[in-house]
């Protein structure tokens, strides 16, 4: 029996070395048969190790950068498949993303969707409609500058283009804020947008119109700044100081209708002082002058939606002080900072009320609405001049210390200037 089971292990071992040997010839060409003696009482398995010499090192090795050979195929496919999955949601997204920036005379290549994804919120669209008015109201600040200078091809030209994405934008404007009303009907919010992007596309046509006409030579005071929204960052700002003065006549032209409160008109600060002589109306208060921080009520009622000319005079004599509105003595009264002089070397801010020299802007505070002709004289005007003023009268006066012209003050954050003519853009 024991001879038997012998004789059964040494065919199953040279089967076993017959399998190895056709496998090795299968992957290593032509082989050779090596013969090795093997104790009788050693385990066939590990003389088997023992002797394969290295063809079986060498199987073994090819095994494995085989193995790792498919393991990095099947990484490269997936990571194909992942950059495909990547590449299907960047066009995606593409195609419903915003459009590309400007090109070449206001044209967006690729896209006529100025206003971006549908889904996008009222916050996101009154933002994107905000970048596109203020870079269209750059590109017509631009045109005048063209059209003031000379007459030449390049300014037609860059007047066509702009009036081509004029009509552009007011479809997709328009179309967008009908789309924002059908979901959210009945919205006032809404339909105050609407209303503000009608106004502002019918000014921009005027604005249009009025150098296509030949108006290129629009006199340097006749304008308005237009502070849309209430924000800490739109503001304009005077590019010179004002004097030391002992008596002032501060007159300007004001349209809005917000509420509660129209805001901060203008503020300027001096070193040491943010509240030199500051023109507000914040909340439910009724509008208010701050000279040297101390405060005098004003009889002044504008928010009503309309133009009004207001006009305040004060002298350092006993702080007296008088309120003018529409060319009509309002009110007046005394003991405003009495034997301060207004300091000079500060900072004229209009829209926003200064915490700090030139800067601490407070939204809550910001102006809303549209401002023009700003004059500072440092003399009390009588009252047959402030009536002039108020009537656009040909012997009105111009601001002595600060005049109301477009070298004289920038603007920023937004804030937009448009062609304005006392009296006659009045109501």
């Amino acid at each position: 029996m024991t001879g038997t089971m012998e004789g059964f292990s040494w065919k199953l071992f040279l089967l076993s070395c017959l399998v190895v040997v056709e496998s090795l010839a299968q992957d290593f060409g032509q082989t050779q048969f090596i013969c090795t003696s093997v104790p009788k009482d050693m385990d066939l398995c590990t003389a088997t190790m023992q002797n394969s010499g290295p063809a079986e090192d060498l199987k073994s090795t090819i095994i494995q950068l085989r193995e790792t050979v498919l393991q990095q195929k099947e990484t490269i496919v997936n990571q194909k498949e992942t950059i495909r999955e990547l590449t299907s949601k960047l066009s995606r997204c593409e195609s419903q993303s915003l459009p590309a920036a400007a090109g070449p005379g206001g044209r967006r290549p690729g896209s006529k969707n100025t206003m971006g994804d549908v889904s996008r919120g009222t916050t996101d669209t009154l933002a994107q409609l905000g970048q596109t008015l203020q870079t269209l109201k750059q590109r017509l600040e631009n045109l005048e500058q063209y059209s003031r200078g000379n007459n030449t091809v390049q300014a037609n030209s860059l007047k066509d283009l702009l009036q081509n994405k004029i009509d552009d934008m007011e479809k997709q404007v328009l179309s967008r804020v009908n789309t924002l009303e059908e979901t959210k009907s009945g919205s006032r919010n809404d339909s105050e947008q609407r209303n503000r992007v009608e106004s502002t596309l019918t000014s921009l046509h005027h604005r249009i119109t009025d150098l296509e006409k030949g108006k290129d030579t629009r006199p340097t005071d006749k304008f308005q700044i237009t502070f849309p929204l209430r924000t800490n960052y739109m503001y304009a700002k005077a590019k010179k100081s004002l004097p030391e003065m002992y008596s002032f006549t501060v007159c300007l032209w004001i349209k809005s209708n917000a509420s509660p409160g129209v805001g901060t008109p203008f503020s300027y600060a001096v070193p040491g002082q943010a509240n030199e002589l500051v023109l507000i109306e914040w909340g439910n208060n009724p509008m208010e002058i701050l000279i040297n921080d101390k405060v005098a009520k004003l009889p002044f009622l504008i928010n009503d939606g309309k133009w009004h000319h207001l006009c305040i005079t004060w002298t350092t004599r006993d702080g007296m002080w008088e309120a003018f509105q529409d060319g009509v003595k309002r009110g007046s009264g005394e003991n405003l900072a009495p034997y301060h002089p207004i300091k000079p070397e500060g900072v004229l801010v209009l829209g926003q009320e200064q915490d700090t020299l030139g800067g601490g802007f407070d939204a809550t505070q910001a102006f809303v609405g549209e401002l023009a002709n700003l004059n500072i004289w440092n003399k009390k005007l009588s009252i047959t001049e402030i009536y002039n003023l108020a009537t656009c009268n040909s012997k009105a006066s111009t601001g002595d210390v600060f005049s109301w012209t477009e070298s004289n003050i920038e603007v920023f954050g937004g804030a937009t200037k448009w062609t304005f003519e006392p009296c006659r853009s009045a109501n």
